[in-house]
């Protein structure tokens, strides 16, 4: 037999025997077995989440089944007698978030304050008052205590890059003494003073001598000048710059020395700017070695002839942090020329014009003469800015600087005021931007530029009139110049009427009073002129006949009725328009006061017959009247010849 049988028959046995075992048992405990075996198969199906969640239960039982210990709670017994706080004594004490009535500043928080105030007895406060005992104090002797400088108390402020007036030269000098000490405060100090070596100075720079020592006075007063700290150096400058004191020095005599022996310069050139480059240069290592602060006051009364070279000065001087200031006249307001009293040998005094403005890039006011007023028209046509002129002016601002005004004006406006209409110290090519920008302003400086171009002769105004003739004669002389006249005016007229629209764009203050009063200014003028010609032209054609004996002549006079035709009656409306509107936009301007002084002069023309001397030659009408009119010019022609050989011939120096 072999193994595959053997196998077969062992498998055989085993399964008969198996099945003898399932048939043997009883089918009572078949029937458990087979319960027992369907629930084993039902725990193998039950999901996994089930079975952790009835543990975590039951384990929430046991411990809920456990039973805690507690402590016994212990009452408090109280034993102590309370006692009796007096109400008087009693103080609530609170924080404030102010300083309260224990201090020395009675002053609480709001809340606090308003509660204190509620609450006080009025009756209550006044008994506790007087039952307060007075206690002597002794006063305790102690040392003196020495008053510091006013300067010292006085509040500092930032004045840099602004004009001031001063009140003269010595109040100049003055306020730059409190300068140098601000700037000792910080560091020690190089002052260069650069004075105008022009003739026209000479008394300003005597009374600067006079007036020096004052300055060190004051800086030793302020205690920030010991241990040498204030260094001062010379120069002066006209065609060239002269150095003064080769080193700088300390000490004020040596200062006043120099200052004395400053040779005047003839040559009536001030290069002011080439010579603030010359200083700073050759004493630059002060502060940048040394690191010592630098100031440069220059002394002029004029603009100088090389300001074209601000902006590169400027910039240098910036670079290194080094300050200008400038004690200088007020420029004369918006033109070029200004006046320089200078007084002979002989004691004659006389007024060169000098270079002192304008205070603005360009000049922008119109050179218009004022019809009338006589000598009175001085201070219209000279009148101050209340600003340096521009270039000096910029220097200055743009170190950090200031500009005294020195000069003092015979009329003077409110700073407070005049600070909206402060010129426009940009650069040079910013304001040309700015100018090209708005037609309005661009026409205005074209229209003043030309008025400086132009030379208004003074019209005639009186007229002999011995014969018809000779009144004719007279009339057709002053016609020419009459007619030149009205034809620059039309012209500015025509070019300034282009920019009307243009001028509701501006914004500055400044630009809107200049344009307005341009135009009020030259609308006014040309009815005048136009009204001129136009009587004059009736009279020639016309003469009117006297009314009184004897009258020999005729002079015209300003009148409110205009009668020259609805043309001129509309312009003088609109030249009324304009300056009105200056004097109440402007008020307390050199505008106002301008446009006030053009509204004054009545525009219309009126004759009016009067009584003159008249050389007695035959005045009777006809041939002789040529004859009459050659004798008069004649005689006038050797009256001025006399009154020139009376009066010495001077030569105005070159200031």
């Amino acid at each position: 037999m072999n193994s595959n049988t053997v196998n077969q028959q062992s498998n055989v046995a085993g399964q008969s025997q198996i099945a003898a075992i399932h048939i043997d048992a009883d089918p009572d405990e078949m029937d458990d077995l087979a319960a027992e075996a369907g629930m084993m198969a039902s725990a193998r199906e039950v999901p996994a989440w089930a079975i952790s969640l009835g543990v975590h239960v039951l384990v929430l039982f046991l411990l809920w089944s456990i039973a805690g210990i507690a402590m016994p709670e212990q009452q408090t017994i109280i034993n102590s007698v309370m006692e009796e706080i007096d109400e008087d004594s009693y103080k609530f004490e609170t924080q404030a978030d102010q300083v309260g009535t224990d201090s020395n500043v009675n002053l609480l928080g709001p809340s606090l304050n308003a509660n204190e105030h509620v609450s006080q007895d009025p009756q209550k406060e006044m008994e506790k008052k007087l039952e307060e005992e007075l206690l002597e104090v002794s006063e305790p002797i102690t040392d003196p205590i020495e008053q510091p400088a006013e300067a010292l108390l006085a509040e500092a402020f930032d004045s840099t890059g602004t004009t001031e007036h001063t009140g003269g030269t010595e109040g100049a000098i003055d306020r730059l003494a409190f300068e140098i000490a601000a700037s000792l405060r910080e560091k020690k100090t190089l002052a260069i003073w650069l004075f105008d070596a022009s003739l026209s100075l000479k008394k300003r720079r005597d009374m600067i001598a006079d007036r020096f020592a004052n300055v060190y006075k004051q800086v030793d007063h302020l205690n920030v000048g010991a241990d040498r700290a204030l260094k001062t150096a010379v120069a002066s400058y006209g065609n060239r710059t002269q150095i003064i004191t080769p080193e700088p020095v300390d000490d004020a005599t040596t200062v006043v020395e120099a200052i004395r022996n400053i040779a005047p310069d003839v040559s009536g050139k001030e290069h002011v700017f080439a010579a603030v480059k010359t200083v700073s240069n050759k004493w630059l290592s002060y502060r940048t070695k040394m690191r010592r602060n630098i100031m440069i006051i220059i002394v002029t009364d004029e603009r100088g002839d090389d300001y074209a070279m601000v902006e590169q000065v400027s910039a240098d001087l910036a670079r290194y942090g080094i300050k200008v200031y400038c004690v200088g006249n007020a420029s004369i307001f918006g033109r070029e020329k200004g006046y320089v009293e200078w007084e002979y040998e002989d004691g004659f005094k006389e007024e060169i014009p000098v270079d002192q403005g304008p205070e603005s890039v360009n000049a922008e006011r119109m050179e218009l003469p004022f019809w009338g007023g006589g000598n009175d028209n001085r201070k219209y046509e000279r009148l101050s800015a209340g600003y340096g002129p521009y270039a000096l002016t910029r220097l200055c601002a743009e170190t950090g600087g200031v500009y005294f005004v020195a000069d003092q004006g015979s009329i003077r406006f409110d700073s407070n005021v005049m600070r909206d209409y402060q010129p426009d110290y940009r650069p040079r090519r910013d304001y040309i931007k700015d100018v090209k920008a708005n037609l309005a302003k661009s026409l205005l400086v074209q229209a003043a530029a030309q008025t400086r171009q132009l030379k208004f002769n003074q019209l005639r105004l009186r007229f002999e009139a011995p014969s018809d003739n000779v009144l004719r004669t007279q009339i057709t002389a002053a016609q020419r110049p009459a007619a030149e006249f009205d034809h620059n005016l039309t012209e500015m007229l025509t070019l300034l009427s282009q920019g009307e629209k243009a001028r509701d764009k501006i914004k500055e203050p400044r630009w809107r009073a200049n344009y307005d009063l341009a135009m009020g200014r030259v609308l006014a003028m040309r009815v005048r002129a136009f009204g001129y010609n136009r009587v004059l032209a009736e009279m020639k054609s016309e003469p009117k006949s006297f009314k009184k004996k004897g009258s020999n002549s005729w002079t015209l006079q300003p009148s409110r009725e205009i009668n020259a035709g609805p043309v001129v009656k509309k312009l003088a409306k609109q030249a009324t328009m304009y300056l009105t509107r200056v004097i109440d936009d402007h008020p307390a301007t050199p505008w106002a006061m301008l446009a006030e002084r053009e509204l004054g002069q009545a525009m219309g023309w009126q004759w009016a017959e009067g009584t003159m001397n008249i050389a007695r030659v035959n005045t009777r009408p006809g041939p002789d009247a040529d004859a009459a009119t050659l004798q008069l010019a004649e005689e006038e022609r050797k009256r001025r010849e006399m009154q020139k050989k009376k009066v010495k011939k001077r030569t105005p120096p070159q200031l």
